[in-house]
């Protein structure tokens, strides 16, 4: 599995770091917006090159899996490269095996941190590759670390506590009544209109970091979005397949990962 690098080989720091956004996209909807779908790629009983649609003839044996990411923010459950040594840094291995000893959360933030470890291998793979000389892997390691790990993605970490927003017509209701009792609170203490609106303009500079819970960007922030009920992450509607007027309909919206807990014992 060469990740599409004999096709692509990016020698900029620019094309280094598109091409890590891309894998990262697809790895991050294999585990939240595609969960189910990823789950059930990686049941441990028995996988074979055939099932994995490969040209390799089966072998009845147990395979190790790994989670790949693409440049074009697909994703894939397979085997590893089978040439010594691969085109690119190969995921860990045998993430199918760990599926069903641990809690399901557990186990999707396990493979969240070895994604979040291979992307940054494969990145500065390409920066050893192509020269990159200490300014650009600097630069490089800095447009990465913009962006929320996987991990963090995963587990809500890159959250910003926020009440209120314009981000959709949907608004969870325990923002609203959060952000009421702490108006009430302010006011009952006394303190100035004035102090109030600058603590507000404070909120509205931290909505602005507001990540996307399934692709982790903030961008867009005058489309559509949508807040999980349950989780109280945010999502861009198009992410989570979710339009302004079918969420109107919706008195309790659950993000994919919540429903899939809910839906499917860990």
């Amino acid at each position: 599995m060469d990740g599409g690098s004999a096709l692509y080989n990016p020698k900029t720091v620019e094309e280094v770091f598109r091409d890590f956004k891309g894998r990262r996209a697809g790895m991050v909807k294999a585990l939240t917006t595609d969960v189910e779908d990823f789950y059930q790629q990686c049941d441990p009983v028995c996988h074979t090159r055939s099932q994995c649609q490969t040209k390799y003839h089966q072998k009845s044996e147990k395979e190790n899996l790994c989670l790949y990411g693409f440049p074009n923010e697909h994703w894939e459950v397979n085997l590893p490269a089978e040439e010594v040594p691969p085109e690119l840094p190969e995921p860990v291995l045998g993430i199918n095996f760990a599926r069903d000893g641990m809690q399901e959360k557990d186990w999707l933030s396990l493979v969240a941190v070895h994604s979040d470890a291979w992307l940054l291998s494969v990145a500065f793979y390409f920066g050893a590759r192509f020269g990159f000389d200490k300014a650009d892997r600097k630069r490089l390691f800095g447009l990465i670390n913009e962006l929320p790990t996987i991990y963090e993605v995963v587990n809500g970490k890159n959250k910003v506590k926020t009440s209120g927003t314009n981000h959709s017509s949907k608004k969870s209701k325990s923002n609203s009544k959060v952000r009421a009792s702490e108006s009430q609170a302010k006011y009952s203490k006394g303190q100035p209109k004035e102090e109030d609106e600058g603590l507000d303009e404070e909120d509205e500079e931290e909505h602005g970091e507001t990540l996307c819970g399934a692709c982790g960007d903030n961008n867009a922030t005058d489309e559509f979005w949508i807040c999980c009920d349950i989780c109280e992450q945010w999502f861009h509607g198009k992410c989570v397949k979710i339009t302004p007027a079918r969420a109107e309909h919706i008195k309790q919206y659950k993000c994919p990962s919540c429903s899939n807990k809910r839906t499917r014992p860990s």
